[in-house]
């Protein structure tokens, strides 16, 4: 039986094994996919741990994916967005990828959201937004990038080609979107502060929140303005499917990892 894991500190509240056990299952795979705590200073003994004892391959989440780099021999876009997530043993070499990017991608388009000449504001500068504007603008968007650190945005945004600004331009920014994405964490806990005001919703507009584990605020907002609303579900779940297919060169049973995510956040 193959194992394979994610690694992260704190890695408790992963959806992963859930996801990734129903999709070996639904493959038919003798593999087992494990939750492991690990420290930031002990990835590299970690990974070279897991490549010694034969896994078949890696996830890493908060906060590994940027020390990944010294480890692994990452493709052109994990070294474009300086973050690893997905590790793969591959004849003697540790190689790293990064499907966040192509993970909300493949989300919004699963939706049906047009992507390909669209105006989309991304919220947020940090690395999930750094992955999914590169991804965005590779596929022809219109970027307006947002954060509460202007300075940021603006770096952002001149990396891949759209305009970056702070926080009070959403009053402007968020009614000339097609497609709204938070990518900050804003709206994973009750209580957390609105990133905006609601009403600047409309009907017919796409509004993409990368949080999974509740239905946001802004989420709600959006509802009540007859937006399209996508939650991070399926962003995970098309990560995760990318990792799968990145390792076993098969193609992953979406559905089935959609429906594993939802029942255990049912259950939590």
């Amino acid at each position: 039986m193959l194992v394979y894991a994610v690694f992260g500190d704190p890695v408790e509240h992963s959806l992963s094994p859930a996801m990734q056990n129903a999709a070996f299952s639904a493959m038919g795979l003798s593999a087992r996919y494990l939750a492991f705590r690990v420290r930031r200073e002990r990835l590299r003994d970690a990974i070279l741990g897991a490549e010694a004892m034969d896994f078949g391959g890696l996830n890493l989440t908060i906060p590994l994916k940027e020390e990944a780099l010294k480890v692994v021999v990452p493709d052109d876009n994990a070294a474009a967005m300086g973050a690893v997530n997905t590790v793969a043993f591959k004849e003697g070499s540790i190689l790293g990828y990064n499907t966040d990017g192509l993970g909300a991608l493949r989300a919004l388009e699963g939706a049906g959201v047009r992507v390909d000449g669209s105006r989309i504001l991304i919220i947020g500068a940090g690395g999930a937004a750094k992955a999914i504007a590169r991804q965005l603008a590779l596929s022809r968007a219109e970027l307006s990038i947002a954060n509460r650190d202007r300075g940021r945005a603006l770096a952002l945004a001149a990396a891949v080609g759209g305009r970056g600004y702070g926080l009070p331009d959403l009053e402007k920014l968020v009614p000339e979107a097609e497609v709204v994405v938070n990518a900050t964490s804003v709206g994973m806990k009750e209580g957390d502060p609105r990133l905006l005001d609601g009403r600047l919703f409309r009907e017919g507009q796409a509004v993409f929140d990368i949080v999974y584990n509740r239905k946001t605020e802004l989420l709600q907002d959006a509802t009540r303005a007859e937006a399209r609303v996508l939650d991070g579900v399926m962003m995970l779940v098309y990560q995760g499917a990318l990792s799968i297919e990145i390792w076993t060169g098969r193609k992953a049973p979406v559905d089935v990892m959609e429906q594993a995510v939802r029942e255990e956040l049912k259950n939590r």
